[in-house]
């Protein structure tokens, strides 16, 4: 499991050594890790990690994950050397649910676990599967991506719709299918982010994450959905606060945890 050959192409660039923390960001559908090249490389620190997926970008010749649950066993084998120092998850929206589903393997297996779990805009498993691009066609799909590629400093270009497309429909696919029955308790703490200004979804739809730790936290941001890829300072701010909390979770099984949330 410690093999690292390869890992460089599951993130777009190898941890620095001299990291103090990291955080691990995954992309959500029909993007790779490139949609955070407005972060910063540094919180503090902390080192931004993106993680780069299959069948984009430079693994655009590889094989799509084809489920969440895949995707995880993949991020906790490829990640777990870099699992040495404190680290968040970070995931908005679709993008919160792998991330979700590797805390819950590591928990399983007894390693490494994160200060924090950071979800943003994004209902819990037990509420899934619930995107509005689900029920979109590609001419409503292609107007989005130009869309997010505007919101990036981009131009849209109709032959980088086209090919985003491809691995946007395989995404959704993992979406449409992913869903968990019941909640599950992790024994780490969650941060489930909500946007002031996003339309797409709302405060009580995400509240429902409070059943997953015992520890639930519901911090409201200004902006909308979009705004995250900006790496705003109140974001920054929020994801440095975690990391410098006082201790910091032990291996444990899922599952574990007091019986009720708070936020």
């Amino acid at each position: 499991m410690n093999d690292v050959r390869g890992l460089p192409s599951r993130l777009l660039r190898k941890p620095s050594d001299a990291a103090g923390a990291r955080v691990f960001c995954v992309p959500y559908s029909g993007v790779g890790g490139s949609m955070f090249s407005g972060w910063p490389r540094w919180i503090g620190p902390a080192e931004v990690c993106p993680i780069q997926l299959p069948a984009r970008e430079n693994r655009v010749r590889e094989p799509h994950y084809g489920t969440y649950e895949v995707l995880a066993r993949d991020l906790v084998d490829q990640l777990l050397p870099y699992l040495d120092r404190p680290f968040l998850l970070f995931g908005h929206c679709a993008g919160a649910l792998p991330a979700f589903e590797t805390v819950a393997l590591l928990a399983e297996n007894g390693l490494p676990l994160p200060h924090q779990l950071v979800v943003s805009a994004q209902v819990p498993p037990h509420h899934c599967p619930q995107d509005r691009f689900l029920d979109m066609d590609d001419e409503q799909l292609g107007k989005e991506l130009g869309r997010l590629i505007v919101e990036r400093g981009g131009t849209p270009h109709p032959a980088l719709i086209e090919l985003t497309l491809e691995v946007l429909h395989q995404d959704l696919d993992a979406n449409r299918s992913y869903r968990r029955e019941r909640p599950l308790r992790l024994p780490v703490g969650i941060t489930a982010l909500h946007w002031a200004d996003d339309d797409e979804i709302t405060p009580e739809q995400i509240r429902p994450w409070q059943e997953y730790s015992a520890d639930v936290r519901f911090p409201v941001l200004d902006g909308g959905h979009y705004t995250f890829l900006s790496a705003p300072d109140k974001l920054t701010e929020l994801l440095a606060r975690l990391l410098a909390e006082p201790g910091s979770p032990q291996p444990s099984g899922a599952g574990t945890g007091h019986t009720e949330g708070h936020g």
